[in-house]
């Protein structure tokens, strides 16, 4: 692995740590109608995470090519829920289409509107011309991120918040990129007419 591409790596994992597991908090308790319950289980709640993420990507047109990579669970400490050990769950994506420097700010400007439109608030951004970044939350707590990764690389990450411990099977929701072995996500390789363009659009 490449110094430059180390650097990309550690930059783009600095910037995940944002959307990190939050504890609900005692006003998880009155929460208004029409919104989660703290005590439903890790599963139920890393499959609102993978319907959030779905949800994101499915939405942008043109369509992106897109797969799952290394959802996690982790233990919430001391933090229970009726008295019941509590853990959070990540999903993470990345994005197969080549996005073209050109196009990335479009991409970004998309995402943001459409989390906007959901009633999701931006939490934060990263200007960075090498490693442009959008953060938000949805109104239940769940934190998202994408980050433009090395080669223009478009990765997202959902966190839930605390929640009841479980087992946590992987995503069922359905990528429309090819499946990859091994730990690594590969580069993106897919050409769009739109989002592969070299000009402004």
């Amino acid at each position: 692995m490449t110094k430059k591409l180390r650097s990309s790596l550690a930059t783009i994992l600095m910037l995940m740590a944002v959307t990190g597991c939050s504890i609900p908090g005692s006003n998880w308790s009155e929460k208004k109608e029409g919104q989660m319950a703290s005590k439903i289980s890790l599963q139920e709640a890393a499959e609102k995470a993978d319907a959030i993420m779905l949800d994101t990507i499915s939405s942008v047109q043109p369509t992106l090519d897109w797969v799952h990579y290394a959802p996690t669970k982790s233990g919430c400490g001391d933090y229970t829920i009726d008295g019941k050990e509590t853990g959070a769950a990540t999903r993470r994506a990345a994005v197969m289409t080549i996005v073209s420097e050109e196009r990335r700010g479009n991409l970004l400007g998309v995402l943001e509107r459409l989390w906007k439109k959901r009633g999701y608030k931006i939490t934060g951004t990263n200007p960075s011309k090498a490693h442009p970044a959008i953060f938000a939350q949805t109104p239940e707590d769940f934190r998202m991120s994408v980050v433009v990764g090395a080669k223009g690389q478009f990765f997202f990450s959902l966190a839930t918040p605390c929640f009841i411990e479980s087992e946590v099977a992987p995503p069922r929701t359905e990528a429309n990129g090819t499946p990859f072995e091994g730990e690594h996500v590969p580069s993106p390789s897919v050409h769009s007419d739109f989002w592969s363009a070299t000009t402004a659009p």
